[in-house]
């Protein structure tokens, strides 16, 4: 797995600037993990890149200690561990084998966390595998009838049919390219790829009347080198026209840096409802079908971090207050409205006028 490795100390604040982490114990310290790019926003970018809700985050210590492995959206807000090192991975999903769209994306930083203090770790979203598609010309195809194509590293092969218009992605390393025909298996050309690399190959059957010899209908590969490129996928750009629609819906994050936005779609969690100007509840059961919090996780219980909603009367109060609606508590919802600075206290959203669930 080739990956950003690094060691980091990031925003390390002292215990009096951490109100709402409660006292330390001696020796502790806490770890909060989030992504550099919002995870709605990164799929926005790579269409076939999954929600990193879903993303695989696995923690450890310097000794192999695991403090948390399992999915992203579910890790605690903030986690309490023992001063030292950790190790701090995400992936979408696993990738053993060769496999079509199937680019998988992640990152790996290796974090100091000292006694008293909180690092944040900003994981970034960069693809870790390696992507080849075959463009096979139709003198191919009247060249080789019988020939059978494959793509192929150490870790397994992938048969590419000539209509074939998936991407195959493979681990970092050689892939080769090979021909199956008349029974014998021989290779045509092999490349060294690193991750994010995308390459196109082009096949073709060199052929013509002059062509009479041993060599005749031989085979052409020629690389295009137009296509050989770096993902740069999960750099998300400006975000002066977001939230037009829910497919471009601002993150709880994003929203909360963008107090005056009006008639805006944005994204989130429900996390909690019953909110004062002080507090707000984050499990069942809830009195209050007025108003919502809305976390960038569903694991969320920071009320610092969320969002407070305003639901009006109507339908859509029907249709998402806790009360009546308990099953939705940590379910993702996109709504539509404008987000002013303070509601019960918080930065908010009201004049909701539309919801998905998606």
């Amino acid at each position: 797995m080739n990956m950003r490795k690094g060691i980091i100390i990031l925003c390390v604040l002292t215990m009096a600037s951490c109100a709402g982490l409660g006292d330390y114990q001696q020796g502790k310290g806490v770890l909060r993990v989030s992504f550099a790019n919002e995870a709605a926003d990164c799929s926005k970018a790579v269409p076939d890149m999954p929600d990193t809700s879903d993303f695989i985050l696995k923690i450890h210590d310097s000794k192999g200690n695991v403090v948390y492995d399992g999915v992203y959206s579910a890790c605690p807000e903030a986690l309490e561990v023992a001063a030292g090192s950790y190790t701090v991975s995400v992936m979408s999903h696993m990738f053993e084998a060769p496999a079509f769209s199937s680019p998988q994306y992640g990152d790996e930083q290796c974090v100091i966390v000292p006694s008293s203090g909180v690092v944040n770790v900003r994981l970034l979203c960069t693809q870790m595998n390696a992507g080849v598609r075959l463009s096979v010309s139709k003198d191919f195809l009247t060249g080789c009838p019988d020939g059978v194509l494959f793509l192929k590293s150490a870790k397994g092969k992938l048969m590419y049919g000539y209509s074939e218009k998936r991407t195959a992605y493979f681990s970092p390393g050689t892939v080769s390219l090979m021909l199956s025909q008349g029974g014998n298996d021989r290779i045509v050309m092999s490349r060294t790829l690193e991750a994010q690399d995308m390459l196109t190959i082009k096949v073709t059957v060199a052929s013509s009347s002059a062509d009479t010899g041993p060599d005749k209908g031989r085979i052409s590969v020629s690389v295009d080198t137009a296509r050989n490129w770096i993902n740069d996928s999960c750099v998300i750009g400006g975000e002066a026209d977001k939230g037009a629609v829910p497919a471009d819906a601002l993150t709880v994050s994003q929203a909360l840096a963008s107090v005056g936005c009006t008639d805006v779609w944005l994204c989130g969690y429900i996390v909690g409802g019953d909110l004062t100007s002080s507090k707000a509840s984050f499990s069942a059961p809830f009195s209050s079908r007025t108003n919502l919090v809305l976390g960038p996780r569903s694991s969320t219980v920071d009320r610092d971090a969320c969002l407070s909603v305003q639901l009006p009367a109507g339908d859509l109060r029907d249709a998402l207050n806790l009360v009546d609606n308990p099953d939705l508590l940590g379910v993702k919802v996109f709504l539509r409205g404008d987000i002013v600075d303070s509601y019960y206290g918080m930065t908010g959203v009201k004049n909701i006028s539309e919801y998905d669930f998606r």
